[in-house]
């Protein structure tokens, strides 16, 4: 980038009511670290904004000075889009505040907050909207790929819940997009990711949810991985909406309730949470029991904020992350197949593979209706590739890469933006599908020169 003057930072201080950091600045490293440790980029400076007219001087002061532009929410993302190299880095982190209507069910939520901010001021009043399960996940991003979770079945995407959104575009330009106003945005940015401009306010709807759910674990030896499965994708098929059920296969972690000479072995787990009253929900996941003969089980009715929170320990900030992530109509034997083989030879004890269970509500919506189109999915598959030392990457990211391509063949259309890496630009059009020319011709629109670009872009005509 260009050397900036003292003029030029000074007039843009000026303006900007946040704070303003440079390389020699003491809490510079600590805002440009995100959570996956495998980026390590140094913006040329980083804007912590208060307020939406920080963003938008931010915005403008980038482009004016003709500045790469990334943007920070929760700093979550796999690829690691929220920091740039020389370039100037948004940080919306700050901006944390959360409202909720009561009489309409609604929130208004600013983008630097997280699932865990958000999930608690709404049931603080027994409401939610369907998030992901990792609580220190930034709500912006989520958002804006699609976002599902353990309340999707029963109440769809996390986009099919947004009922507007404040943007700031590229030119500057604070705009309101919704189904009545500016609709085409609207259209874009639920699923579009960051390439139509920064959103400083989400207006969501609010669904009664708990506050006490009931959620857990049952946990069954890895020798049994293929029978347990292969029910799994059965059971899955038919269960109701208010039921989802999850299956993750890993080394088992020291879970107080499981057995000590479990830990550290090759393990398959169901993780589960119904959303209606208990009792029916023990009746319906009295045949996952059956599946096998269990190692250990920690099911019980618990506060949705703390099974929301579950599973935090195993995805803290600070290791090195890499994922492959396939869409899949049905879970089909060869699937499984590739399963059982590469969780076999995990290659370190913190990766591991997992099947979200989606379907239901998520597959009612038209493919067309919003930039996320991939409606057929009923499983979204990631291989989680997670380690300790830059050492370890070579052999744990070719694990990942030739466990995606041996289930390749069974997976079905479009891919979860979210998931991509910053490597799988060849996958964007494909995860977008039926969509992809209509948000070329809306990137064209809303962002004619790519200024935001640092994503999972869209490059204009």
């Amino acid at each position: 980038m260009k050397a900036l003057s003292k003029a030029e930072i000074d007039e843009f201080r000026a303006h900007f009511q946040g704070k303003i950091l440079f390389p020699e600045d003491d809490d510079y490293h600590e805002v440009r670290q995100i959570w996956n440790a495998m980026i390590d980029r140094k913006p040329a400076l980083i804007v912590r904004c208060t307020s939406t007219e920080d963003v938008v001087q931010a915005i403008q002061f980038g482009r004016e000075q003709h500045l790469l532009i990334s943007i920070r929410g929760g700093g979550h993302n796999i690829a690691g889009n929220a920091v740039c190299d020389d370039g100037l880095m948004i940080d919306l982190s700050l901006m944390k505040r959360v409202e909720v209507d009561l009489n309409t069910r609604r929130a208004t939520v600013e983008p630097g907050c997280t699932l865990g901010d958000f999930d608690a001021a709404a049931q603080a009043h027994g409401l939610a909207t369907p998030l992901g399960i990792n609580s220190t996940t930034g709500v912006a991003g989520l958002t804006l790929g699609g976002g599902f979770g353990w309340l999707s079945r029963k109440y769809g995407m996390t986009i099919d819940n947004l009922l507007s959104a404040e943007v700031v575009t590229a030119d500057g330009r604070l705009l309101h997009a919704s189904g009545s106003e500016n609709a085409d945005l609207f259209w874009g940015l639920r699923g579009g990711g960051g390439n139509f401009g920064v959103v400083t306010r989400f207006e969501f709807q609010l669904h009664p949810v708990g506050p006490d759910v009931l959620s857990g674990l049952i946990v069954f030896p890895f020798d049994q991985a293929r029978s347990v499965i292969s029910q799994f994708a059965r059971f899955t098929q038919t269960m109701p909406e208010e039921l989802n059920v999850w299956m993750v296969t890993r080394k088992a972690p020291p879970l107080p309730f499981l057995p000590e000479e479990a830990h550290g072995k090759e393990m398959v787990a169901l993780a589960l949470c119904y959303v209606g009253h208990p009792e029916m929900g023990e009746q319906l996941i009295a045949p996952l029991r059956g599946f096998g003969t269990a190692i250990g089980e920690h099911i019980g009715v618990m506060p949705y904020v703390a099974w929301q929170q579950a599973f935090d320990p195993l995805l803290a900030k600070g290791a090195r992350n890499y994922w492959k992530s396939h869409n899949f109509v049905q879970i089909s034997e060869g699937v499984i197949d590739a399963i059982v083989d590469y969780a076999a030879r995990l290659p370190s004890p913190h990766c591991e593979i997992f099947i979200g269970t989606i379907g239901g509500h998520t597959t009612q919506v038209a493919p067309e209706a919003m930039a996320y189109s991939s409606r057929d999915a009923n499983y979204v598959m990631n291989v989680h590739g997670r380690w300790e030392t830059a050492e370890e990457d070579e052999r744990c990211v070719a694990w990942a890469r030739e466990f995606f391509a041996k289930t390749q063949p069974f997976a079905s259309s479009g891919a979860y933006i979210n998931f991509l890496t910053q490597e799988e630009t060849d996958r964007i059009a494909f995860a977008y599908g039926a969509t992809w020319d209509r948000l070329v011709e809306l990137k064209s629109k809303y962002d004619p020169m790519n200024l935001f670009r640092m994503n999972q872009n869209i490059k204009p005509v």
